[in-house]
């Protein structure tokens, strides 16, 4: 069961689904699936990013690592460390969340002296950043004169880290359906009575030649019937953050697979999430615009997007491996204190079990002009899957 909205939850969601009406009705009545996410996710004042609703934290929709523990933060922090030291430069994080990923760096960069020259933060929601400033406004001033809100990326390429921490999920997608003979795309439309709906037609030639592209990679063919995802956006959003670094690492950070584990026939129904009130589900259509609609990363997509782009694959690996290898053993090892220890060995097994967050994340370390192994894939190298 889900929590009753309020009035003006509802008055929203209503505002949401009338403007996805009129879209499906101009669109001879069949909205992509891609479209109803930028509507409903990103459309100014109405999508879920863009609205004022909390997302993070007890209070929100979901709960991501940042917010879990500053454990998280720290390992990052580590790994910018190392390549600040060869790069130079600085941080840029894009989609902030809530702040606190930025704080726990910052807050780790300065307790190892290696501050870098400014700490940029990428944010599309003008209400995100508006809670990012809140949060941080109460970091020592030192911290806060690193920080600086940018509305787009920087037009002369930048040395240092580009950090995006569940960004790619959120990125929009389409949905397919393999067919008896032909490749479907999934769609919204309208029933009878005026209710959003989801239903099918003939994909274009374009998105037929992409899924033909993936099934000749994969080891087993598909069966009709099996859904899921695509999201075409990585090669040109790559691609945009390649164009963006001089020198230095772009950090991802997101759930997801290589493409062979990613559209394994036993996943026959996609990797599609949807996120209320922390409650997870696969209801597309409830609630427009109040709920986040994500879905896994496709990591072998990146890493082509990558290579592409000019950008070397330096290193994938698992978020516990990652975290590991950046010290969170020996971090949770030097706190004496049995209550504070205990509280922040139950929040590192959050981030490490295989059952919580820990196997199901992935972290994947694109390059240019660090030739260094990075310290955060010592322990895993899993590009080899990719």
């Amino acid at each position: 069961m889900f929590p009753a909205l309020s009035p003006d939850m509802a008055e929203h969601s209503a505002r949401v689904a009338a403007a996805v009406r009129a879209r499906i009705q101009a669109g001879n009545g069949w909205l992509a699936f891609d479209e109803y996410l930028r509507l409903v996710l990103y459309a100014p004042g109405l999508g879920y990013y863009s609205a004022g609703a909390e997302k993070f934290g007890p209070g929100g929709d979901y709960v991501t690592a940042p917010e879990i523990s500053a454990l998280f933060g720290h390992g990052i922090a580590r790994q910018c460390a190392q390549v600040l030291e060869v790069s130079g430069g600085g941080v840029l994080e894009l989609g902030a969340g809530s702040g606190a990923l930025a704080e726990s760096i910052l807050m780790c960069l300065q307790e190892m002296q290696c501050l870098p020259a400014h700490y940029d933060i990428l944010e599309i929601s003008a209400d995100l950043r508006q809670r990012q400033q809140q949060r941080l406004a109460a970091l020592p001033a030192s911290l806060r004169a690193c920080i600086r809100w940018l509305d787009a990326l920087p037009t002369q390429p930048v040395s240092g880290v580009i950090l995006a921490n569940e960004v790619a999920d959120a990125l929009p997608f389409k949905r397919f359906v393999i067919g008896a003979d032909a490749v479907l795309e999934r769609g919204v439309g309208l029933s009878p009575s005026g209710h959003l709906i989801e239903f099918d037609r003939a994909a274009d030639v374009l998105l037929s030649r992409e899924i033909t592209r993936i099934a000749t990679d994969l080891p087993d063919a598909w069966t009709p019937g099996l859904r899921s995802e695509v999201c075409l956006l990585i090669e040109p959003w790559i691609a945009a953050l390649s164009a963006a670094l001089a020198r230095g690492t772009l950090l991802l950070v997101d759930y997801g697979s290589c493409r062979r584990e990613y559209y394994h026939p036993q996943r026959a129904q996609g990797t599609v999430r949807c996120h209320f009130r922390h409650r997870a589900h696969d209801d597309v259509l409830l609630y427009p615009g109040l709920q986040d609609i994500t879905a896994w990363v496709d990591f072998t997509r990146v890493a082509e997007a990558a290579t592409a782009a000019g950008l070397t694959v330096s290193g994938y690996a698992t978020q516990a491996a990652f975290l590991l290898a950046n010290g969170i053993e020996q971090e949770l090892a030097s706190v004496a204190a049995p209550v504070e220890h205990a509280k922040l060995a139950s929040q590192a097994r959050m981030l490490l079990l295989p059952g919580e967050m820990g196997e199901s994340f992935k972290v994947i370390a694109l390059t240019r002009g660090v030739d260094a192994p990075l310290r955060g894939f010592a322990y895993q190298d899993l590009r080899g899957r990719l």
